[in-house]
């Protein structure tokens, strides 16, 4: 088996901030967050990137991104393509939405060859969150054996408005048994609550285990990812053509639902940092510079 893989979401990241060149760095050296996340994979041991793109944005990001990396890390590149669709199927009319977060998976397939790391472009993770699921790829990763990374949702709120995160149930074994995404989490004092029509408020404590889209999967999960496609757009294309999305945890939690799979949790006290408002930004650029002085980081990442 060859080396872990690290497959980075990175499909949408031009668009929120319209366009890669837009984007805000982080430190007086010119770094956006992607560029600490992957200088903790090649520490932790990942040799091979494969980024998720737009296509329209590939030479964009080669220039921003690529040029700093590719010399620590090899570098690929995937188009996450509307019309990537299993045979019998055709983009609606009107369609624009990407399709989620397992269908970008899915445009890496080509790409992947080994057990493989999925995390989004636009989040700071933490250099220990690298180093478990790293490890957990090299020596446990089977057809049967998968993981994720579990934040504290203390860990991950914002007080500058609501936040999405894939709240976790595990056994006493800390395996996964469901990810419920809670789409409207605000901070509350001692603690966090979330709400489904914008009236009513259910309590989750700070120490609540929330996924923050870093998986570890064995390969065989890149076949399940495709072979599954096709009943999910049956189901969905039905209800809503336009919006409906083929998210990672849709196939996890099917998967254990099923018995076929066990996920481990891996826990972690990393604090992750993330834009979802323009007000965030002063406190990321604060806590990189704290861990810079701490020598967590060097001034220049890719010196």
């Amino acid at each position: 088996m060859n080396k872990p893989v690290l497959v980075i979401m990175a499909a949408g990241l031009g668009s929120r901030y319209g366009g890669l060149k837009q984007i805000a760095p982080v430190d007086g050296m010119g770094h956006i967050i992607i560029d600490f996340s992957i200088y903790d994979a090649v520490r932790a041991g990942f040799e091979k990137a494969v980024f998720i793109v737009a296509p329209h944005l590939e030479k964009d990001f080669r220039e921003t991104v690529g040029s700093r990396i590719e010399r620590h890390i090899e570098v690929c590149y995937a188009h996450q393509n509307l019309d990537i669709l299993p045979q019998g199927f055709k983009v609606p009319n009107g369609r624009v939405k990407p399709w989620g977060t397992a269908h970008a998976v899915l445009s890496a397939k080509d790409l992947v060859d080994s057990n493989f790391a999925v995390i989004n472009a636009d989040d700071f993770y933490g250099k220990e969150s690298f180093h478990k699921i790293y490890r957990f790829l090299e020596t446990k990763a089977s057809e049967s054996r998968h993981a994720m990374v579990g934040y504290c949702l203390g860990n991950t709120i914002t007080e500058h408005g609501y936040v999405s995160r894939g709240v976790c149930k595990t056994d006493s074994g800390k395996n996964l048994l469901e990810v419920v995404e809670r789409t409207r989490i605000e901070a509350r004092s001692g603690g966090a609550a979330y709400t489904e029509d914008g009236e009513n408020y259910t309590f989750l404590p700070f120490d609540t285990t929330v996924s923050m889209n870093l998986w570890g999967f064995g390969l065989s999960m890149m076949g399940e990812i495709e072979n599954r496609f096709s009943a999910f757009l049956r189901e969905s294309l039905k209800e809503n053509p336009l919006k409906c999305e083929y998210y990672l945890p849709f196939v996890a939690n099917r998967m254990l639902d099923e018995g076929k799979i066990k996920i481990s949790v891996l826990e972690t006290f990393d604090k992750w940092y993330g834009v979802t408002y323009p007000e965030d930004m002063p406190v990321v650029k604060e806590a990189v510079s704290k861990m810079k002085k701490d020598g967590m980081y060097p001034e220049k990442l890719w010196g």
